[in-house]
């Protein structure tokens, strides 16, 4: 194998460290799925995404197991903050002392959070770069030369009927100075081990999705809103499992939590914003999305359950019961030293008609006189 710095990745012809890093093992690993027999470019999505979900599964069970912690911490957390209620530096002090004393960790579900963002940006790349189609190119003065040459030698054509949609050459020169400036428009085989090479371009049109498109936005299960923007079915898809699952870890809504508010806001802001979403990325993308959330969904339900999706705008249904009381109990308080039968582990307290101090006889003398019978009268 040649050296991965600088000269090669795995044999590839064309590498620029360190973002292929992430990037060249996933492309080659969706082309990978897409030879195989009876798999089109949308089952190779489908899969590509479901082994990528399996293979970071740890990561994520770990997370939702911590955000599960959180919710059952919640009763306690709501108890400090009505009992400090004013004074945040002393909720923040006293809700870290009660994650510690109980071993909860509240940045335990961050790290994959942060993991999961380089992937998601290679996964993006993956999947427009796999089309063999670059869209929104317009030249300008700085690359414009450098554009006329790749053409010039057929590694550029324009997509008919698009003013900014060029085709790339699946074979071709790959280190060409030119890339330097426009690597967006690199052949198809320059970033491909050879088992994987390309023999033809990858044919992103889907006859089972009615002649969908996955290169391009979605124009077959869209409608076209606002001045010509799609409104895309797959992506209100995409956009209410995204809902579903950001709900059942969502913490219950406290008016005395100062986050409780934002944490609902972003329930209902990231559906918003995948929708939007659906009208600028590629189809392919929204598909990859909507397999990969599912896929978290299920795996959140088969840890914590409907977790609290429920009660969903005032529906419980009863095949989805109310989270139990499965909460976190409190710390048992210590015990103050108040004499020597404390200190001996004596667990009895002492009772209300018991004298003060014990053990003489003067003490128990009275206790005896009024537990006897008649009261004895003087002889005269």
């Amino acid at each position: 194998m040649t050296p991965i710095i600088g000269a090669g990745f795995l044999g590839i012809e064309h590498f620029t460290p360190p973002w292929d890093i992430f990037f060249l093992p996933l492309f080659n690993l969706l082309i990978f799925l897409y030879q195989l027999p009876l798999i089109d470019f949308a089952l190779a999505i489908i899969v590509f995404t479901i082994v990528i979900r399996t293979i970071l599964a740890p990561l994520f069970v770990r997370q939702i197991r911590s955000q599960k912690e959180m919710q059952r911490m919640q009763p306690l957390v709501r108890e400090l903050q009505r009992k400090h209620k004013g004074n945040r530096q002393k909720i923040t002090e006293e809700t870290m002392a009660l994650y510690r004393e109980h071993g909860v960790n509240q940045f335990g579900g961050c790290l994959p959070v942060v993991l999961q963002l380089p992937i998601l940006f290679a996964l993006y790349q993956a999947l427009i770069r796999a089309s063999g189609v670059t869209q929104g190119f317009v030249p300008n003065d700085d690359n414009r030369a450098a554009f006329e040459t790749l053409q010039a030698q057929g590694l550029v054509e324009a997509v008919a009927g698009t003013a900014d949609h060029y085709r790339v050459a699946v074979d071709g020169a790959c280190n060409l100075p030119e890339f330097s400036q426009l690597s967006q428009f690199l052949p198809l085989n320059c970033q491909l081990i050879d088992p994987v090479k390309l023999t033809e371009p990858v044919d992103t049109t889907i006859g089972w999705l009615l002649g969908l498109n996955l290169a391009d936005i979605d124009r077959v299960f869209s409608l076209s809103i606002f001045g010509g923007f799609a409104l895309s079915l797959l992506a209100v898809i995409a956009a209410i499992l995204q809902f579903v699952q950001v709900k059942m870890t969502s913490p219950r809504p406290n008016k005395d939590d100062p986050s409780s508010g934002m944490t609902s806001t972003m329930t209902y802001t990231f559906p918003i914003l995948t929708i939007v979403w659906g009208g600028i990325f590629p189809s392919g993308l929204i598909l990859y999305w909507i397999v990969y959330t599912a896929y978290l969904v299920v795996q959140q339900y088969l840890i914590m359950g409907w977790g609290n999706l429920f009660p969903l705008f005032g529906w419980q249904p009863r095949w989805a019961p109310a989270p139990d009381g499965g909460v976190a109990s409190a710390p048992r308080p210590k015990r103050a030293e108040t004499g020597d039968a404390e200190a001996a582990g004596d667990p009895q307290p002492p009772t209300p008609n018991a004298p003060a101090t014990g053990g003489s006889r003067a003490g128990s003398r009275p206790a005896t006189r009024r537990s006897g019978g008649k009261k004895r009268g003087r002889k005269r």
